[in-house]
Formats: structure tokens, C-alpha cells, sequence
């Protein structure tokens, strides 16, 4: 079986992309603060990779308020998670076809 580079998935290219799924893949949800001290970028930043997978429906959005202040959680959805699995599954046959 052949294995390509353009199986893996476009929204992933990013490194801030890469690190959001990462993170959410292990946490159930995570704040927009928490995301942008975890991978160390700018609000703007942050602010347009989310924008990014949240168009392609790979991550949902919960907005609340905390003792009056705005808080915004985002969350993996299925669709994402598919997503995310289906890249790794295809950087793991790229690695181990190199073995």
C-alpha cells in the first residue's frame, strides 16, 4: 500500500492548528487563556487558527460568564476527532514505512 503526504490533512499543516487538536484531545474542553498560555501565541493568532478549524467543524464553541467576565471554551467534536485520529493514523504509516 502507498502512503502520501496528501492523505494527511490540510487543517493540520499549522503547528498552532496541530497543538490546538493535541490539546483538546486530551482535555475535554479547554478556556481560550489556557490555549493561548499552552501553546505560547498571540490572541490574534490563536484567535484565526480557531476560527480556522472551528469553520471546518472540528472543534465546538461554549461561551459563558464568569463572575461577570466573558469565558470561551472550545471542545473537540466528533467530526474533529475523526479528523485528528485519521492524520496521526496517516503520520504513524508515513513513520513506519520508513522503518
Amino acid at each position: 500500500m502507498k502512503i502520501s503526504i496528501d492523505d494527511l490533512h490540510k487543517a493540520f499543516e499549522s503547528r498552532v492548528r496541530l497543538g490546538i487538536m493535541s490539546a483538546l484531545a486530551v482535555n475535554d474542553s479547554l478556556d481560550f487563556t489556557s490555549l493561548k498560555e499552552y501553546l505560547d501565541v498571540t490572541d490574534g493568532n490563536l484567535a484565526s487558527h480557531l476560527k480556522t478549524l472551528e469553520k471546518e467543524e472540528f472543534i465546538g464553541v461554549e461561551k459563558s460568564f464568569i463572575d461577570r467576565k466573558p469565558n470561551t471554551k472550545y471542545y473537540m467534536t466528533k467530526e474533529g476527532k475523526k479528523a485528528f485520529d485519521q492524520h496521526l493514523k496517516v503520520l504513524e504509516e508515513i513513520i513506519n514505512s520508513q522503518k
